[in-house]
């Protein structure tokens, strides 16, 4: 055995150096603090973990954010498209009417001219027989 018990309960390590702790208590003592070494620099790669998912959460979010945008944007401008496009057909429905009006008025004129054709036609020959 390389360590002597002294008078007061402290050993002195192989190479004659004071120890404060017995030696099992020493290799207790190392072993405790390997393992919170170990602790420490697992939770500093949980630490990282963790924050590399939290940047992948934010590039996410910042994509989800943006196409929402998008199809928000898509919707406003197919509601537009939709809007104008109700316009144009009541304009054409308007024009179609305003049309309609016009044929029947010229419908109505052509059949007034051909009632009065006939007796121009028959002035037109007394008219001239008559030179």
């Amino acid at each position: 055995m390389d360590e002597a018990p002294s008078e007061e309960g402290s050993h002195l390590h192989k190479r004659s150096q004071p120890r404060v702790l017995q030696p099992d208590l020493q290799q207790e003592s190392s072993d405790l603090k390997d393992e919170c070494k170990e602790f420490v620099n697992k939770i500093s790669q949980y630490q990282k973990i963790v924050e590399g998912l939290i940047e992948v959460k934010d590039e996410m979010t910042k994509e989800v954010e943006t196409e929402k945008m998008k199809a928000i944007g898509a919707r406003n401008l197919l509601k537009t498209v939709a809007k104008q496009r109700e316009a144009q057909q009541q304009q054409l429905q308007t024009l179609i009417a305003e049309k309609k009006l016009q044929h029947e008025r010229y419908r109505i004129e052509y059949e007034a001219l051909r009632k009065v054709e006939p007796e121009q036609n028959e002035f037109i020959d007394q008219f001239v027989l008559q030179k």
